[in-house]
């Protein structure tokens, strides 16, 4: 998991490096196509004529500015994030899926002891886990500022769901 968000940020950090390439020639090699093609972007989303004309004058002045605009307007690609590094990302999953991905496997270890229930185990690995994705949904929202219950229910329902089809999987391939 943790390799392949590396190599999906590095490939997404690649791919817009290569669009922001091709992007500079066009705008170098017919700039007047270009600074019209992005006042109509502009007119579109609501400017008049000659503040969108006017705000394109200025970015001209500017060509990164530009390049990056053109790249908003035609393709719906940001500028690449030089702050962002595809090995913390990858560190980061790879660190969360054990921690997470762990949680329902440790309520049956830890039982092991008590129990020689299978349907005991698999209620509290249930109950763990729910548990885990209501803390891995509230801090979900505290970092991305959004509502924490709304972003929990929807944390605990994708879990749920990514949970009942790995058991009907599990079913399925034991018949």
């Amino acid at each position: 998991m943790g390799f392949g968000d590396i190599v999906s940020a590095s490939s997404e950090r690649d791919v817009i490096i290569e669009e922001r390439r091709v992007t500079e020639w066009d705008v170098l090699n017919s700039r007047g196509n270009e600074q019209r093609d992005l006042v109509r972007y502009y007119q579109s989303l609501g400017m008049d004529y000659n503040d969108a004309a006017t705000v394109v004058n200025i970015f001209t002045k500017y060509n990164d500015i530009l390049v990056d605009q053109k790249m908003v307007a035609d393709k719906g690609i940001l500028p690449a994030d030089q702050e962002v590094k595809p090995w913390k990302n990858g560190l980061i999953t790879f660190t969360s899926f054990m921690i997470f991905g762990s949680i329902p496997l440790l309520s049956f270890i830890i039982l092991i002891p008590f129990t020689d229930s299978e349907s005991v185990k698999f209620v509290s690995a249930c109950l763990v886990s729910a548990l885990g994705l209501a803390v891995l949904g509230v801090a979900r929202a505290r970092i991305a500022g959004q509502n924490m219950v709304f972003t929990t229910a929807i944390t605990l329902f994708s879990g749920v769901i990514a949970g009942a089809a790995a058991y009907l999987v599990g079913k399925v391939d034991k018949l």
